[in-house]
């Protein structure tokens, strides 16, 4: 009897781009087809923008991992179950995840856009990383899919690119606008009405645009003077720079 240890499965974060299939990477395509466990995170009652987009890759031979939220906009981020019942959640998800991990079986964590830019994945990547060898599939992100609907380049010469989540204070966000030359406003939601009061105040508002739902069918590109009052997560602010060499 071989008394050699079960080999480990490989836990891969990959990222299948802001929202058109046609985004999606092909070492992503052939990352996901190769392994035989797919997660993926996703709201009660659905199966998540990321399962949506790579549905073309998965087959009945997958062992598909539905990660579901325990909350998404019933509480505040600031409200104290919030976090705890997040945390939880992420501690659970991981040690489904490290149950295939264990057994051999190679798991596929899709994300949308990039891994490593505001993804989830970095919840598992952070509790399995040094459990398990741990790979990221780059990917398309969501920021530079905006940035390609506009009318100017996002950035020219020597431009300085701010990313700023719109969860910041509206504070925090002056200061932030005010000390780059080009930007790009995330997770707008329900923050859009703060954003929209310190784009204004930088004085950047005939400069900005605003991008919903970049690469989707019902996306949308606006100039921001004309940004609706309700924007859905999936929507950001992106203001070019102007070239200046400084």
């Amino acid at each position: 009897m071989s008394t050699e240890p079960q080999a480990l499965g490989r836990l891969y974060g990959v990222s299948v781009g802001p929202g058109d299939p046609d985004l999606m990477t092909v070492r992503a395509i052939r990352t996901i087809r190769s392994c035989p466990v797919v997660a993926y995170f996703c709201k009660r009652g659905t199966s998540g923008h990321a399962r949506r987009i790579a549905s073309d890759c998965i087959t009945a031979e997958h062992i598909e991992l539905p990660l579901v939220y325990p909350v998404t906009v019933e509480l505040p981020p600031d409200h104290p179950d919030y976090g705890r019942q997040i945390e939880n959640f992420f501690d659970e998800s991981a040690e489904r995840l490290a149950e295939h991990l264990a057994a051999g079986r190679s798991v596929a964590a899709l994300n949308e856009g990039d891994a490593f830019f505001y993804g989830s994945f970095m919840h598992l990547f952070l509790r399995l990383s040094q459990r398990f060898p741990t790979e990221v599939v780059p990917g398309v992100t969501s920021m530079m899919c905006s940035a390609s609907l506009l009318p100017r380049p996002l950035m020219l010469r020597d431009d300085l690119l701010t990313v700023i989540p719109g969860t910041l204070s509206e504070d925090a966000l002056l200061r932030a606008l005010i000390g780059t030359d080009a930007a790009v406003i995330m997770k707008l939601g329900q923050n859009l009405p703060k954003v929209r009061r310190a784009v204004i105040a930088a004085g950047l508002a005939d400069r900005a645009w605003y991008v919903e739902r970049a690469s989707m069918e019902n996306q949308r590109v606006l100039p921001f003077n004309e940004a609706p009052d309700v924007a859905p997560y999936f929507s950001q602010i992106v203001i070019p720079g102007e070239g200046k060499r400084r």
